[in-house]
């Protein structure tokens, strides 16, 4: 598992617990077709763009062990609907370091860059 970079790919986040695996990490697998690659920051603007085009992150699902995201949470999401937020002028910034290789395939390292967040 590599990141943009061909490095070792991070957590993106433990808690709440993120990935197509549910183990921390946007790692892919054919199984994956929302291909959950990208690390990205919540934010309040993202979340809602999200549940307006039928995907919502924000009302907790306990049944599945989903809590529900809020602001400032890091979430794997899918590359297509970080696209689209970023094409109409949301952007939830991206944890570089824990975003999946493969998203370079769609999107440029520059524009990964542009949309980073200072991972330390």
């Amino acid at each position: 598992m590599l990141n943009i970079y061909k490095k070792p790919l991070e957590s993106c986040s433990l808690d709440p617990l993120t990935g197509f695996d549910r183990d921390g990490t946007c790692n892919t697998c054919s199984d994956d077709v929302g291909k959950h690659t990208i690390c990205v920051e919540m934010t309040e603007e993202f979340l809602l763009f999200s549940r307006e085009r039928g995907n919502d992150l924000i009302t907790p699902q306990l049944a599945i062990g989903f809590p529900g995201l809020l602001p400032d949470d890091r979430w794997c999401v899918c590359l297509s609907r970080w696209i689209e937020a970023k094409d109409a002028g949301i952007i939830a910034k991206v944890h570089v370091r824990a975003t999946h290789e493969s998203v370079l395939e769609e999107v440029s390292l520059s524009q990964l860059e542009q949309h980073a967040v200072c991972d330390g």
